[in-house]
Parts: C-alpha cells; structure tokens; sequence
C-alpha cells in the first residue's frame, strides 16, 4: 500500500488550474495551425490567425486564454493499492481549486445555486469524477469547462430502431444550432449508449482526447469522420463568420447499454478545449 498525503493532491490541482487555462494544448494548437493551410475564407482564415495569436501571447505572458476560466472539471484515476492520508480526498481538490483560481488570477464563475445565483468567489466546488483503477498510482486530470459551449451541448434519449443514422442526425443538428455560440473551430464530444448520465460523462470524457485521434472500433472511426466532414460544410466556419473550419474534431465514445435504449450526449466544446494531465 503506497500513501499518498492529500496535500500533494492540492499542490497538483492549483498548478494544473493555472497552466490549462494558460496554455493551450499542443493538439489544438497545432489543428488551428493546420487549419490555417485548408481554410478557403480569408476571414477564416484570418480569424484562425488571431486565435493562435491569442493563444501566443497567453503562453508568454501566462494569461488565460479566454477570459471564461470555467467550471473545474476534475478527472481522477485512483490506483486500488494508493492510501490518502493528511486529510478527505475531496476536500484537497476543491482546495486545489481555490488555490490555483487565486494564484492565477482566474475568473471565479461558480455559483452556489443554480436559482439564488451566489457566487462562491473561488470557484468551488469542483466538478469530480473517480474511478478505481489498479496499481499505487494517481492520475489527475483537469479541464475547465466554459459555458458558452458548455450550453450548447444536448442529451437525446434515442430509440434502439433510430439506429446510427438517428445518431449522426442529432449530433450534427446540434452542431448546426450551436452555430457561434461556442466560439468555433469546436471540439465535438460525444457519448452513445450506458445510461443517461453515463453518456453525458462519456461525452465529457470524449474531449480529452488528442484531435486527430479516431475509435478503434471501426464504425465509429467512420462515423467520426463522416461527422467531422458534415459539419465543415454546413458554412459556420471560424467564430461564425462563414469558412470551412467550423470544427477541429469529432470524438465518439461508445459503452455497453440496455435492450431497450440508446442514450446519446453531445458535449460542445471552444476551440480552446483545456486540459492538463499529471500523475502521481
């Protein structure tokens, strides 16, 4: 059994606030770079230039990208034979939380109720998934959630006789009423099948993945594909200004789901889709 003192926990998760809101992933860096090279709109085109622009002078300056820091969306994968000591597990993340919201100077958007609309001025409570996995290790993931696109994402709870051409239908109707809300290029997330909120989880979880990664399961890459091509026709293009880059990649995950079901979630998200990764 390895002990692992909470405060490690809390000096991990500050620091990843801080460092996914202030620079952006590789992935999606280097999509809007190559995105560039294929966009035919010089408005898109010079869009697609101010956001990578924009991303630049974060980095440097260790700015947030986007002046909406987000929801703290924690992803933990606990190895069974770890043993926190020094404190509660959830208490250390959230101040993991408060800590990187003040050091990095980061927008608190929290609220304590979603109808007296109080603002918990450090942006807790965090968002925390858990999972038990093997071996003695912790791995954290962090990724702010902004809500411009956050709002724009949907939950349908299909009939099995809608079949994967249902599917598709409202995945890419979301992406079309969506239009510029999310600020595109977007980052789409999907989840098909479990329960209801276990594919609103799966599409959460679909937007870690790196952009250009597909399923290995070979309908669903085909799927993704097929997606990612639909919706850079539907003229949305960059921010909304028309142009063929309205989304950087489409991620499906898929799990297991009753006889009688087919939950699908779709999960929106900017083009500054944030996340950092470390382990312990």
């Amino acid at each position: 059994m390895r002990e692992i003192s909470v405060k490690m926990i809390t000096q991990a998760i500050a620091q990843m606030c801080i460092t996914a809101n202030c620079c952006l992933n590789d992935d999606v860096y280097n999509a809007l770079e190559e995105a560039k090279k294929t966009e035919h709109s010089p408005v898109g085109k010079e869009i697609l230039s101010q956001l990578t622009k924009n991303a630049d002078i974060a980095l440097q300056n260790q700015m947030p990208i986007c002046q909406d820091t987000g929801m703290a969306i924690i992803f933990l994968e606990i190895g069974q034979e770890v043993h926190f000591v020094g404190g509660v597990l959830e208490d250390a993340v959230n101040e993991g939380v408060r800590e990187g919201y003040e050091k990095g100077y980061l927008r608190k958007s929290v609220v304590s109720d979603p109808f007296l609309r109080v603002n918990t001025k450090d942006n807790t409570p965090a968002i925390i998934h858990t999972k038990i996995v093997a071996g003695d290790k912790v791995s954290i993931t962090v990724a702010p959630k902004g809500f411009g696109s956050e709002n724009m994402s949907r939950i349908y709870m299909m009939k099995p006789s809608d079949g994967m051409e249902g599917a598709k239908r409202v995945i890419l109707e979301t992406v079309k009423q969506a239009g510029p809300n999310p600020c595109p290029p977007m980052v789409v997330g999907v989840g098909c099948g479990g329960s209801f909120e276990m594919s609103a989880y799966l599409a959460k979880k679909a937007l870690l993945r790196p952009i250009g990664s597909h399923s290995e399961k070979e309908h669903i890459r085909k799927m993704e594909e097929e997606l990612l091509w639909k919706m850079n026709h539907t003229g949305i293009g960059p921010q909304g200004l028309g142009g063929r880059t309205t989304v950087l990649g489409v991620n499906i995950e898929t799990y297991p789901t009753h006889i009688a079901g087919m939950p699908i979630a779709i999960n929106i998200s900017c083009h500054v889709t944030r996340h950092c990764h470390k382990v312990i």
